[in-house]
């Protein structure tokens, strides 16, 4: 490979790197905005504009950063950041809006498992870092959660992963080939669909508690630690961590939609290149909105917020029983027919 093409591809990189941050963080915001608007309807109140999610970030960039006296200073200041770019590197192995990843292998899942524990992680050093002692028992609580919804999110993977290699299909664990496999058409009975319809369920119940929303957000609890683990924070720090949130909306909703929902309108329209690309990414936007939507404001508008042992509860005994309830009737659904099919 000549220097040309080297270089080319560190542009392309580099390039695409910045876009997918302006990418999440713009549609980040977005979908915060979108998703205030909707519950303040639901609960009939009028609600913030949409656009206030922006206002917010850039009036806690011009405000004063301030360090409590008990902090570790250099862990208080370098976490937000850290948990920024641990989310935003994630949206490079994902495929958004009909286009391929920005990096793509053979275990892209297993490696966006290892990032989305990277923001949970900083909010939990962050606390403990503050010394604030409503921080300290919000990020007790966060790694009790952090703990309880990684289960059933495993087997959910490992069901999809198991289902792609029964078909024969290589690189079970990469988002490029369960895009082209999608779960629905790789359904052979209706065991097979009820399986993955309960692990659809389970992702979207999982979502919330990744993104710290009620009724799974006893880390943060403002009426009861006063913010929890954001306590101590202000300025840009707390800018970053805002931020952080918005963009991991996206990545949790693109997650869901490359999972379940990776299909495009382009190819069954029949349009042309250009054409098809901009119908891509708007179908996109509104797949991931509708995942907004009932994943995050319909669950935080219905449901109290949980105690912390309620929420451990909830994902070690029903969801992930509802994990390998699934995981078995899609065993059992790939038992069955390759059954009849030999017989």
């Amino acid at each position: 490979m000549d220097v040309r093409a080297l270089s080319e591809i560190g542009l392309r990189i580099v390039f695409g790197s910045l876009g997918l941050a302006a990418f999440g963080i713009f549609f980040g915001l977005v979908y915060k905005g979108i998703d205030r608007k909707l519950s303040a309807h639901m609960q009939g109140r009028i609600g913030p504009p949409f656009r206030q999610p922006f206002r917010d970030v850039a009036k806690l960039f011009v405000k004063e950063n301030i360090v409590p006296d008990h902090a570790i200073p250099w862990i208080f200041n370098l976490i937000p950041l850290v948990g920024l770019i641990g989310t935003l590197s994630i949206l490079v192995y994902l495929p958004l809006g009909g286009f391929p990843p920005l990096f793509s292998s053979g275990g892209d899942l297993i490696v966006v498992l290892y990032l989305l524990i990277i923001p949970s992680l900083c909010l939990v050093i962050g606390g403990f870092s503050s010394g604030s002692p409503y921080a300290i028992v919000g990020a007790q609580r966060e790694m009790a959660t952090m703990i309880a919804y990684e289960f059933p999110f495993a087997i959910l993977v490992i069901t999809i992963a198991w289902n792609l290699l029964q078909k024969g299909v290589t690189e079970v664990f990469s988002f490029s080939t369960i895009a082209s496999t999608p779960v629905w058409n790789q359904v052979a009975g209706p065991l097979g669909f009820i399986g993955f319809a309960i692990l659809l369920v389970v992702l979207l119940l999982v979502t919330p508690a990744e993104l710290s929303k009620i009724p799974f957000d006893s880390a943060e609890a403002e009426t009861e630690l006063a913010g929890g683990l954001l306590v101590e924070y202000s300025g840009r720090n707390l800018a970053m961590f805002y931020l952080t949130d918005g963009v991991k909306t996206v990545v949790m909703a693109s997650i869901i939609v490359a999972l379940f929902f990776p299909y495009n309108l382009s190819a069954l329209l029949g349009l042309g290149t250009y054409e098809g690309m901009i119908i891509d990414v708007v179908f996109f936007l509104f797949k991931v909105f509708l995942v907004v939507l009932f994943s995050v404001t319909l669950i935080r508008v219905s449901i109290a917020r949980l105690k912390i042992d309620q929420i451990v509860y909830t994902y070690w005994i029903p969801l992930t029983l509802a994990s390998l309830v699934g995981l078995i009737l899609v065993m059992w659904d790939s038992v069955i027919m390759n059954f009849f099919t030999t017989a």
